[in-house]
């Protein structure tokens, strides 16, 4: 959705299918990397000890690292391997945003609720919150407020 490459990042029907790192070069001035998800997916029990620690390996050490966009089915309640990986993410100072997507799939209300829900999660134990932007891919939905904030991090770096 942002690059405006339909076929860019590699995804699957299937949960847990990419499991690589993949870094794109964007203009020619920053990398937007797509890590392979956390939550659910069929796989080997090997392979499952190991996404974690190599994910975690990643934005830890990555001295460059701007921000994680943490994407989450606008369409599920708060998930708690979701909850977990954002607590470590603030327990470990990686800067991170919230990115609601599929929000074309429900109505505006029942997205309000998505957004009241997660935002009452975290304000029991966050001072303050992270940056949320509400996304679709189908409809284009917060593609610019992404960008805007893609370039203002680019332009504070």
């Amino acid at each position: 959705m942002l690059v405006g490459r339909k076929h860019l990042a590699k995804t699957s029907a299937k949960p847990g299918k990419t499991q690589t790192i993949n870094h794109f070069l964007i203009n020619d001035q920053w990398f937007l990397v797509d890590l392979p998800g956390y939550g659910y997916a069929a796989m080997s029990r090997s392979a499952n000890k190991s996404w974690p620690r190599m994910i975690s390996s990643y934005l830890l050490e990555r001295k460059s690292l701007a921000n994680t966009f943490v994407l989450l089915d606008s369409r599920l309640e708060p998930q708690k391997i979701d909850k977990e990986f954002i607590a470590w993410a603030g327990e470990s100072r990686i800067p991170f945003s919230l990115v609601f997507t599929k929000t074309d799939k429900l109505s505006k209300g029942a997205l309000d609720v998505t957004i009241r829900k997660w935002t009452q999660t975290m304000e029991s134990t966050w001072a303050e919150l992270p940056p949320m932007f509400a996304t679709s891919a189908t409809n284009k939905t917060g593609k610019e407020e992404l960008l805007n904030y893609v370039g203002h991090i680019i332009d504070n770096s």
